[in-house]
């Protein structure tokens, strides 16, 4: 699956991408992250991406002519593959695992608009519709963030999980067993703070498989 992130600071993502499971991820080519600066877009020697908003009101409204451009070009990279384009907005629809389970199954290219300010131009959503593709505001919590780089990284991370050859089997193996939210324990046995010690449930240390599976099966803690 390829991955294309329009945002105005494409600095943010160098780290989490370059390390752990993603990054192994692109170094088998199971994944493709490309990062668009906003900026390259834009037309006018200051390179503007916002303007004050119609009617009225405090903030400013990030323009919808380098948007489009750069939803192009992000599009023009796979042309005969269905893709998606995603907006992040503090009231879209709460993105969850199914929809990553979903996202990960129908589309080979989703296409991150990372907003910013009080928002993007309204009309975007209607030019890409007219365009014939798919357009959905998603958030990732019932909160106000700065801006859509950190719910991009999210909608990635839990995304990529979802494709085979990501996870490894010992990575994956519990969470497709019993599901997230899994109690977890490793050594050592027998932990001591401030002279109270903190143990291993025995059962776990018991090597019966079956009693060990009931007893996962009870404890999750999204029950």
């Amino acid at each position: 699956m390829r991955f294309d992130i329009i945002t105005i600071f494409p600095e943010i993502f160098d780290s989490y991408f370059s390390e752990s499971i993603l990054k192994r991820a692109q170094q088998k080519k199971l994944i493709e992250i490309k990062v668009h600066n906003l900026r390259d877009y834009t037309a006018d020697k200051h390179k503007t991406v916002d303007d004050k908003p119609y009617g009225g009101g405090p903030g400013m409204v990030m323009r919808i002519e380098p948007l489009i451009k750069a939803v192009q070009f992000a599009k023009s990279k796979i042309k005969n593959q269905k893709s998606k384009i995603i907006l992040f907005f503090p009231a879209g629809k709460q993105f969850d695992n199914k929809m990553a389970i979903d996202l990960a199954k129908e589309y080979k290219q989703l296409i991150l608009i990372c907003g910013r300010y009080e928002g993007v131009d309204e009309r975007i959503q209607k030019v890409i519709r007219n365009w014939k593709l798919e357009i959905s505001e998603l958030s990732i919590g019932p909160y106000v963030l700065t801006g859509g780089e950190i719910p991009a990284m999210v909608l990635i991370d839990s995304v990529s999980r979802q494709i085979p050859g990501v996870l490894g089997k010992t990575e994956s193996l519990e969470e497709k067993r019993f599901g997230a939210g899994l109690p977890v324990y490793t050594r050592p046995e027998h932990f001591v703070f401030k002279n109270k010690k903190y143990r291993v449930p025995k059962v776990l240390l018991s090597g019966n498989h079956q009693l060990i599976e009931k007893w996962r099966k009870k404890r999750l803690k999204n029950d």
